[in-house]
């Protein structure tokens, strides 16, 4: 009768296939922790973007306060985030609403977007959008990856009048 003891070659298989696959285990780990990180730092750009566009929608004279916009989103990125790294625009654009589409039409210029007017059937709208770029470095230098590469993300919304 064979005992299978502690000296038993299937052990030793067992322990070159563990010594084989681990390095492929610990490069996936490592591939899903840089994914993570590269949609964490997503979805902060994107929560900036909405947080600038949220505080522009408010009123027309907020729609054109492009530090108070920064300032909003400054605010929701700096979520352990280093803020020189982010970037903020902003664009205010009107138009006619007629039945849910929107003809484009010149906005009056300066620190006021002022109301304009319509045909008959359509409503004067005015949109905010705020365009938030970050950039995202990853833990290790990849061939063929850019490293820091640059996250964008667009917020618009209508302007409460």
């Amino acid at each position: 009768m064979k005992r299978e003891g502690h000296n038993s070659p299937e052990r030793g298989q067992a322990m070159l296939e563990v010594a084989l696959l681990l390095p492929m285990l610990l490069l996936l780990a490592l591939g899903v922790i840089e994914l993570g990180r590269y949609a964490y730092m997503g979805i902060l750009v994107g929560n900036a973007a909405r947080a600038g566009a949220a505080y522009g929608a408010q009123s027309l004279p907020q729609s054109v306060d492009l530090i108070g916009i920064q300032t909003a989103a400054d605010n929701d990125f700096q979520n352990g985030q280093n803020l020189s790294s982010l970037t903020v625009t902003s664009s205010v654009s009107c138009g006619c609403d007629s039945n849910g589409t929107v003809a484009p039409a010149v906005c009056s210029t300066g620190s006021n977007v002022a109301a304009g007017t319509c045909t008959a059937g359509g409503h004067w709208v005015v949109m905010v959008s705020v365009t938030a770029s970050g950039s995202f470095s990853s833990l290790f230098k990849y061939p063929g990856i850019p490293s820091p590469f640059s996250i964008s993300k667009t917020a618009t919304l209508r302007v409460g009048q």
